[in-house]
């Protein structure tokens, strides 16, 4: 069975139901999943100055961490972020600051990558956010799984071929548009994610 890790930021929850909605196609495509979020990196004060912050924070204090571990068992990977300043923020980029030992061994290369990323305004950066995010996929030698515009799903989302990205509604729902763009890419990058390891397993039995 293919395996998905998603493992995301989410400071007031928005991107972590687009994480969820990620985990849902993969799983519809077969895929077995990890949905983890990365450490909070923030003071209390900065958590405590935003309520949705803090509900946030308090509601998932008990799901599970991400682990370097999560990557090596993975056969892809799923990375949400709030936009900040046009690229990723610190706690998801200090959490891939720790692949340098599974990089260096070898064990990231080939593997199904995608992202998805919010802003609170329309532009925002999300673009400049993917874009940043998969320069790490680079350097991993990671097979980048853009949505591009292979499904109407993303045109319904506003057309990023990036990857998923929405502006942040604040108090009103996520756009269901949004949500099914998310299911789209988690199936996708799953089904990718199974021919690469099909095939690596296949010419390491040559």
């Amino acid at each position: 069975m293919t395996r998905i890790a998603i493992i995301y930021y989410s400071a007031t929850g928005r991107n972590h139901e687009v994480a969820a909605a990620v985990e849902a196609g993969a799983r519809d495509a077969g895929a077995d999943t990890r949905l983890r979020r990365v450490a909070e990196l923030a003071p209390a004060a900065a958590i405590d100055s935003n309520p949705a912050w803090r509900a946030h924070h308090d509601a998932v204090k008990d799901a599970p961490v991400a682990a370097v571990e999560d990557l090596e068992w993975a056969d892809g990977f799923v990375f949400g972020t709030p936009t900040r300043f046009g690229g990723p923020a610190a706690q998801l980029k200090q959490f891939l600051d720790q692949s340098g030992g599974l990089w260096f061994q070898g064990k990231l290369a080939g593997k199904a990558a995608a992202g998805f990323t919010s802003a609170s305004n329309e532009h925002g950066g999300q673009e400049s956010t993917l874009l940043a995010l998969y320069n790490i996929f680079y350097h991993w030698g990671a097979v980048i799984v853009p949505p591009g515009y292979t499904d109407p799903s993303v045109y319904a989302a506003g057309g990023n071929p990036y990857g998923v990205s929405f502006t942040d509604p604040r108090k009103e729902p996520l756009a269901e548009a949004t949500l099914a763009a998310a299911r789209y890419l988690g199936a996708r990058v799953a089904r990718y994610a199974s021919v690469l390891a099909e095939n690596k397993a296949r010419l390491a039995g040559e």
